[in-house]
């Protein structure tokens, strides 16, 4: 998915900390609606940076950077905030021009502010009544928030190969335990199915198939090796519910049987 909803909120005279919102991989955008502080960011080798806040602004903190800040609250705040990621999440966020370097939110005028602050609220209200509207106006705020930004930037003419590459393999880090078809691969990509099998293969050397059986394989044989569950569970816990087919892929990859691969690693410990 190229963008996807964790988490949503509105809060009403609440104080707010970073590290409650936190949860790995993604990025969260804070909309002031009352409310002032300062936002405290630790940089490396480089003294830490301090961010003026106040009502109808924002901050945009992303994954990197989530265990390196602070806010620092002159009251309790009424703000609406946003937790998403998702393949070209990292692509949008670089677009509405927020970094650590410029995680701040300013509108060009008020009105946008007003109309940013309007596609959050509906989206928190989507969110709790209809999850799949919620990913609508997702898309409706994410737009906002590229178009109305004081510090935009215009949109790359494309992204790199390896950028479509590096996409697809986290989403297979992130679904290997499902069905995952190299359609749907090519699909979260936006590219055709032929096109992109050759652009995987130009980087890893390995077609997308090749690539996520290899990648479920690794997993199967660390838990092969550090675990007890029955092989038929490892097998279903890598996308394998089919005991049979498992143990094939896995011969294909080790050449010798899930059992045997235990046996053998545990022996020479």
């Amino acid at each position: 998915m190229d963008l996807s909803i964790y988490r949503c909120g509105y809060e009403k005279q609440c104080p707010l900390q970073i590290k409650q919102y936190e949860s790995g991989g993604h990025y969260l955008f804070c909309y002031i609606i009352s409310g002032s502080g300062v936002l405290r960011m630790e940089r490396e080798k480089e003294a830490a940076c301090f961010h003026t806040l106040s009502d109808r602004m924002g901050f945009l903190i992303g994954p990197e950077e989530a265990d390196r800040c602070e806010i620092i609250p002159d009251g309790k705040w009424d703000y609406v905030w946003v937790e998403f990621g998702g393949l070209r999440a990292e692509e949008y966020a670089r677009m509405s021009g927020l970094c650590a370097d410029q995680p701040v939110y300013l509108p060009e005028n008020p009105g946008q502010g007003d109309e940013l602050l309007e596609s959050m609220i509906e989206l928190v209200k989507s969110e709790e009544e209809c999850p799949l509207r919620a990913r609508g106006y997702l898309y409706i705020f994410v737009d906002c928030l590229i178009r109305t930004s004081r510090f935009r930037r215009p949109a790359a003419e494309g992204r790199s190969s390896e950028e479509y590459v590096e996409g697809a393999i986290q989403y297979i880090k992130q679904n290997y335990y499902r069905h995952i078809s190299v359609e749907e691969l090519a699909k979260q990509c936006w590219l055709d199915r032929s096109y992109f099998g050759k652009v995987f293969k130009s980087i890893t050397g390995q077609s997308p198939q090749r690539f996520l059986i290899s990648f479920r394989m690794e997993r199967a044989a660390a838990e092969l090796t550090e675990g007890k569950a029955p092989i038929g569970d490892v097998g279903a816990s890598v996308g394998y519910p089919n005991l049979l087919h498992f143990s094939r892929a896995f011969k294909g990859v080790y050449g010798m049987s899930p059992r045997e691969y235990r046996q053998k690693n545990r022996a020479g410990r």
